[in-house]
């Protein structure tokens, strides 16, 4: 009695455990890295470029220290529009990387990427450049 206890007490943990892990997977997007329809900003390109010029500051170090180039960041356009995952895959420093971060954290909903007549989740890579006048 004892044993058959134990063996489902045991069956009982081992089914707990992977319907969490089941609900965990089911609740995660796969992310492409190339669709059919990109994501894109809303208003295109121009709008994207508007919006960096109106978002991001130059930081006052990098800036002492002339300090210009590109930051690379990786960012996920989610199914619903929304950006998440983002991180730094290249930086200059001075402060560049994290205000290029913080620019690509505010972000508003993109227009979400299409597959199969779908929207999915889709891995985006964006320069943006630092440069003095």
């Amino acid at each position: 009695m004892n044993s058959s206890f134990s063996k489902l007490f045991f069956l009982g943990l081992f089914v707990a455990y992977f319907g969490t892990i089941m609900r965990c997977l089911s609740q995660t997007e796969m992310v492409f890295l190339r669709v059919e329809t990109p994501p894109q900003f809303v208003g295109g390109q121009d709008s994207l470029t508007v919006y960096l010029k109106n978002n991001l500051r130059y930081p006052t170090q990098a800036y002492q220290a002339k300090i210009t180039g590109k930051v690379m960041v990786r960012f996920v356009v989610g199914s619903n529009g929304e950006i998440s995952k983002s991180e730094i895959i290249s930086g200059i420093g001075y402060g560049c990387d994290e205000e290029a971060l913080r620019v690509v954290t505010l972000f508003p909903k993109w227009i979400p990427g299409r597959q199969s007549g779908k929207n999915v989740a889709v891995q985006q890579i964006l320069p943006i450049e630092f440069a003095l006048d």
